[in-house]
């Protein structure tokens, strides 16, 4: 764990925030009772409604049942973040950078901040009046050393001298130390930390803090580790700023519309070197490009774009240049996804993710080195070479399925986030995750003793134990070709049907895990999945449409 010097922060913190950003879509007045439901309970509540005895946590008819004129909101966490941004706006008129958190919280290095208003009692003061006047939402604001303290003194308004956090955090319930996790992931590691320590007896931060830390090291690892030091007031990662740098963007109009690619090429490569020279000449660099078109029957086209290629000479303007081009054609032929295939009337690039130069992420691959631009430029001419889909790139998603959880872009895409991966998944297929998904699943026989195919009904219940399974055969395998072969056929190696494998005995099996989704719509699917042992390996099959598939195999 890389422990940094502590920072003291300023932590503006707007209660309730998801059922706040709910309220104002909704309409509803900031007075009027209402909370925001995400699965099967409450996970924020409005003051009135909390007054009327709403807490989070309850289910909905509990909560109608505390407070009849309660308003149910769905929860949205890119509503939220949207939302967000115009409280981060207000606290940067008073500010120079920020850091969100997390919807309904961001933070600040407060030292030079304190400084420029003259003191800290006056920045909170600022910060508070500037998010009620141009945001329209009530905040409270709090200061002190490290992450958690300054969660805390957010929540109670107050302002802890420097060097008292952790006499400040030792009285709070051990269950405050979820608050200092920022991400959900995180959260849940930390709410299963605080439950052991609860059981052991430990109920207080300080009782926590008290133990010697190579133990508790030991003992709970990395986990323990980071809530021991944010509990003592520390900092376990710096904060990291947000930038208020402006999108740059330039555009191009054609005075007739564009139907064809060889239109657009020129095109394509002077935006590319005219966006190149825009953010030299402002001394920056960017991560993201989106790429804008609209068309001559009033539609929008949006794609956007990664860009790891740094700042090497003319890498940015022949980088872009390319990935204008690809998607231009995708449009232009009808093979990218979106509206109806028309004339282009104008073309925009905007770079977005805008900081300084010498302020870029890292590559793919890490730290910038030679090593990185030789990868990066290799990767570049296959591209180029085989067209955006001749490279792919290849992230985990939310899903069910080992073959939903799997997401292929182009490599340099961007693409919105359709499965998040920290929703939950309930009834997805469980860990350890298979090292090797199939392309396209193949067939599979799943045999009970007596030999007939187990069935899963339409209550999605299992027929009977499987005790044997056989694989489809490789087209080399000589031996299950002859055992297959059709005995009316008058030619040799003609077979019917899939080529089987002798059957394979199961040494054991577990499932099956019932997947029925999307039952409201055309795309519903329904069916069931079973990890099967082979004794030389382990597989993940598919019951779907009455047939057994080879979905996946294990390591």
């Amino acid at each position: 764990m890389t422990i940094v010097a502590t920072t003291r922060r300023a932590v503006l913190w707007v209660p309730d925030w998801p059922v706040v950003a709910a309220a104002a879509e909704a309409g509803l007045s900031p007075s009027a009772p209402a909370a925001v439901l995400y699965g099967r309970g409450m996970v924020a509540v409005s003051a009135s409604a909390r007054a009327a005895g709403v807490r989070r946590g309850h289910r909905k008819r509990l909560a109608q049942r505390a407070c009849p004129d309660i308003t149910i909101l769905p929860y949205d966490e890119a509503r939220d973040a949207r939302a967000f941004e115009a409280v981060a706006a207000a606290a940067e008129d008073v500010v120079a950078g920020v850091e969100i958190s997390r919807p309904g919280m961001l933070m600040i290095p407060s030292d030079g901040a304190a400084r420029f208003h003259g003191s800290e009692e006056a920045l909170a003061e600022a910060l508070v009046s500037a998010v009620a006047e141009l945001a329209g939402c009530e905040s409270s604001v709090g200061a002190a050393d490290g992450l958690l303290a300054a969660v805390l003194a957010a929540r109670a308004a107050a302002l802890i001298p420097a060097g008292e956090s952790a006499t400040f955090l030792a009285p709070h319930p051990i269950d405050t130390l979820t608050l200092g996790a920022m991400e959900r992931t995180k959260r849940e590691a930390v709410e299963d930390l605080v439950s052991v320590l609860s059981r052991l007896g430990i109920d207080t931060i300080g009782a926590f803090t008290a133990l010697p830390f190579p133990d508790v090291l030991a003992r709970f690892g990395p986990v323990g580790a980071w809530a021991h030091r944010i509990g003592l007031g520390e900092d376990v990662a710096p904060p990291v700023l947000r930038r208020a740098e402006e999108d740059i963007a330039v555009e191009y109009a054609f005075e007739e519309p564009a139907e064809n690619s060889q239109q657009l090429v020129p095109v394509a490569r002077l935006l590319a070197e005219r966006l190149d020279e825009a953010l030299l000449a402002a001394g920056m660099r960017c991560g993201k490009v989106r790429i804008v078109a609209a068309t001559e029957r009033g539609q929008h086209l949006e794609r956007v774009w990664r860009t790891d290629v740094g700042a090497r000479a003319g890498a940015f303007a022949n980088h872009m240049a390319d990935r204008v081009r690809w998607q231009l054609e995708g449009w232009l032929s009808g093979t990218s996804e979106g509206p109806e295939r028309s004339g282009l009337t104008s073309l925009g690039v905007v770079a977005e993710d805008v900081v300084p130069l010498g302020s870029e992420q890292s590559y793919l691959w890490g730290g910038i080195s030679g090593a990185d631009s030789r990868a990066q430029r290799a990767l570049e001419r296959v591209q180029g070479l085989l067209g955006p889909d001749g490279v792919l790139a290849v992230r985990e998603q939310g899903g069910r399925s080992p073959r939903e959880r799997v997401l292929a872009l182009p490599w340099g895409q961007e693409a919105a986030e359709s499965r998040p991966l920290a929703h939950p998944w309930p009834g997805g297929i469980p860990d350890p995750a298979p090292a090797t998904v199939l392309s396209i699943p193949k067939p599979v026989q799943v045999l009970d003793a007596g030999g007939t195919s187990v069935t899963v009904d339409r209550r999605l219940a299992i027929s009977a134990p499987p005790t044997w399974v056989r694989l489809e055969a490789e087209p080399t395998d000589e031996r299950a070709r002859a055992a297959n072969r059709h005995p009316a056929s008058g030619h040799v190696g003609q077979v019917k049907g899939p080529v089987w494998e002798r059957p394979r005995p199961v040494d054991s099996w577990a499932g099956p895990w019932p997947i029925a989704q999307r039952w409201w719509s055309a795309d519903a699917s329904r069916g069931a999945y079973l990890q099967v042992s082979l004794g030389d390996r382990a597989v993940l099959v598919a019951f779907r449409g009455g047939e057994w598939v080879l979905e996946a195999m294990y390591d």
